[in-house]
């Protein structure tokens, strides 16, 4: 059983993830969106919403991905399996599955707002997903209150935003 990323239009991936699970239901044991909880000014007021963690992107979970290959074709939208050079689906690695399942809520499979505190110029997070994974952080924009976090993921290596409300500064 691997977790396989499927490309999708982007601003389409729930609807994407719908349709996916519905054309490959016996082949999918999970499909999902990842989310992350950021907050927003607005009026006067920070908000918390959901924003899509990798926009462009429906994981899913399943033991033969070349049905869920060939039942993307089903779909009445752009859709694309990550294949190697070979032409063969290419699932996620085991760290990059256990970063998803350590940041995200394994049922909802959303990243919570962390809480964490500098000081100096060192930054502690002393609540949520974040916890314990400081050395990943590479910038910080505390009005916004969002955190910029290096992983590898999809063979490459990105930097995706992430909620973080610094708290107090020493």
């Amino acid at each position: 059983m691997g977790v396989f990323v499927v490309q999708v239009v982007g601003g389409q991936e729930g609807r994407a993830a719908a349709l996916i699970a519905k054309v490959a239901q016996g082949a999918v044991e999970d499909c999902f969106v990842p989310m992350r909880e950021v907050t927003h000014r607005k009026s006067g007021q920070w908000r918390r919403t959901l924003e899509k963690l990798f926009p462009g992107y429906v994981f899913v979970q399943t033991g033969t991905p070349e049905q869920v290959r060939e039942a993307l074709g089903r779909v009445p939208a752009f859709t694309r399996m990550l294949t190697s050079a070979g032409d063969t689906c290419l699932p996620l690695t085991a760290d990059e599955v256990a970063w998803i399942n350590a940041i995200t809520n394994v049922d909802t499979h959303v990243m919570e707002m962390s809480e964490g505190v500098i000081e100096g110029d060192r930054v502690m997070v002393i609540h949520g997903p974040l916890k314990g994974y400081e050395a990943r952080i590479t910038r910080i924009d505390r009005h916004k209150r969002l955190a910029w976090v290096d992983m590898d993921m999809f063979g490459r290596h990105k930097a995706i935003r992430v909620g973080l409300e610094i708290v107090s500064k020493k």
